[in-house]
């Protein structure tokens, strides 16, 4: 079964940054959609970044644009999320995940609920003090 792999989660204070990575070993991260989402606890799963392949579309989440990157090294076959300006309110686990169903990302919000993404890693944390 394929799995995407996060890494580089961590503690930073309040106004930091932070960078973290999706991976894959046995899956062309560039035929892809690949999606960024987080989950904080007692909240729902919310997509916060995207980013297609051909075009380079990306898409952020409201409360992110501005402060998050999202990017894609084909060469290390791996997607990053440059965060800037944290804040307490962006703590949650960090996943990553394939869209399989499109090589764009979707452009509505509430696209990305109902199993389009797939191929999901374990997490990172990603906790932001005050």
């Amino acid at each position: 079964q394929v799995q995407l792999v996060e890494s580089g989660g961590g503690l930073v204070q309040s106004g930091g940054s932070l960078r973290i990575s999706c991976a894959a070993s046995r899956l062309p991260l560039d035929h892809y959609a690949i999606g960024w989402f987080r989950q904080a606890p007692g909240k729902e799963r919310e997509a916060v970044a995207c980013i297609s392949t051909s075009d380079g579309f990306t898409y952020y989440l409201d409360s992110v644009k501005g402060r998050f990157t999202v990017s894609r090294d084909i060469a290390k076959n791996t997607v990053y999320l440059q965060m800037d300006n944290l804040n307490p309110e962006d703590t949650a686990v960090y996943s990553c995940a394939a869209d399989l169903y499109d090589t764009a990302c979707p452009v509505s919000n509430s696209d990305y609920d109902g199993g389009r993404f797939g191929a999901w890693g374990q997490g990172t944390q990603v906790t932001v003090s005050s």
